[in-house]
Parts: C-alpha cells; sequence; structure tokens
C-alpha cells in the first residue's frame, strides 16, 4: 500500500483510537530492532502466513534506512523448491533467544506447537510482539500487543491494521545517514507516480 492510500486510511479511521494504537504498536517494534540491532523474526499460524506485511515491512526498511526493520518470514510448511527467503521453518524460532525480536500475526488461535516455539523463544530472551485476534495465550505471551476483532471494531481487520503498522514502523524511524536525500527520492517517486499519465492500452 503506497504512502497516499495509507494517508487515505488514516483520514477515514480519524475518529477512532486506531492510527495512534497503530503507531505505538510500530514504536514498539522500531524500538525492539534498532536496540538489538535486527534480528526481526515473523510468523503467522498454519493458517494465515503474512505475506503483505512481510513485504510492507521489507519495502520501509528501504525507504527508511532501516535494515533492521527487514522481517525473516517463518513459515509452517516449506518446500525444497523454495527460494532462500521463503525457506526459513518453524525450527529458527527456537534459535531465537536474546536480541531477537519476534512478531506473530495470528487473527485466531495458533495451534500448541507455534505456542510451545514462541514460549521458547521469549524464555531464551527474546522480544514478542503479537497482532491478534484476541487469544489469551497468545497476549500472555507478548511484551508488546496489537489486538483486531472485527465484529468489535467496526469492521476493520487484521489486514488493515498491518498496513497501519508497517507505515508508521517506517516514519516513525529515527533519520538514518542521508536520510533528507532518501526523503527526497520518495517524496519524488511518488509525486513522479501520481503526475504520470496512465499507461497506454494497446
Amino acid at each position: 500500500m503506497d504512502a497516499v492510500r495509507v494517508a487515505l486510511l488514516r483520514d477515514v479511521l480519524a475518529g477512532t483510537a486506531w492510527p495512534a494504537a497503530a503507531r505505538g504498536f510500530a514504536g514498539a517494534l522500531r524500538s525492539s530492532v534498532t536496540r538489538h540491532g535486527g534480528g526481526l523474526l515473523l510468523v503467522g499460524t498454519a493458517e494465515y502466513e503474512p505475506w503483505h506485511l512481510a513485504a510492507h515491512l521489507v519495502d520501509e526498511a528501504m525507504w527508511a534506512g532501516l535494515p533492521e526493520l527487514a522481517p525473516t518470514l517463518v513459515r509452517h510448511r516449506v518446500r525444497p523448491s523454495d527460494p532462500a527467503h521463503l525457506a526459513v521453518g518453524l525450527g529458527r524460532l527456537e534459535a531465537a533467544g536474546r536480541g531477537a525480536t519476534l512478531l506473530v500475526v495470528a487473527p485466531d488461535r495458533p495451534d500448541g506447537g507455534l505456542l510451545e516455539r514462541v514460549h521458547g523463544a521469549r524464555r531464551a530472551g527474546a522480544t514478542v510482539l503479537s497482532l491478534d485476534g484476541g487469544d489469551r495465550e497468545v497476549h500472555g505471551l507478548a511484551h508488546e500487543s496489537l489486538t483486531v476483532d472485527p465484529a468489535r471494531d467496526e469492521g476493520v481487520d487484521l489486514d488493515t491494521v498491518q498496513h497501519l503498522v508497517s507505515a508508521a514502523a517506517g516514519e516513525n524511524s529515527l533519520p538514518a545517514p542521508r536520510g533528507r536525500a532518501r526523503l527526497r527520492d520518495r517524496l519524488s517517486r511518488l509525486a513522479d507516480h501520481l503526475t504520470s499519465p496512465p499507461p497506454t492500452r494497446w
């Protein structure tokens, strides 16, 4: 989701607590990864893999000059044919310890195997954050959590909140070297995108 769409989304949600809640959660995420110099692991449930959040965090890490924000996507099912960046299985959580940040995205209750691995990572010193649907066990394992309940939260869903969090994580970053140039480049690309004519259809 580009900067213009995120701004529109924030305008739509301006009368709610979501923009501030997302910024607060993003601040905790950013603080953890910068304090420890990276090591961000992103994992979903067996039924929900947070592909889009991983991609948005990679983009924000690049635009903000904050490489620590780029996550390693940890997957429940890995095939031998998968490329290296998509071939990190749940065993990676067992190696997570002090200095690692583990972001769990769980719209529903995760299976016991994932909860055990997250608990083990926390015991070993990892910082655990969760974007979740309100499961009590996930909450109990997380140092910071942001809960999304579409039935209670006026139709706001987990995908929407992930867009807000990823955008805020990049915006809240401390200026990196040559940060102004990076911002100018980003604004220039955005302006070019908005002012370019539509593609010709043949």
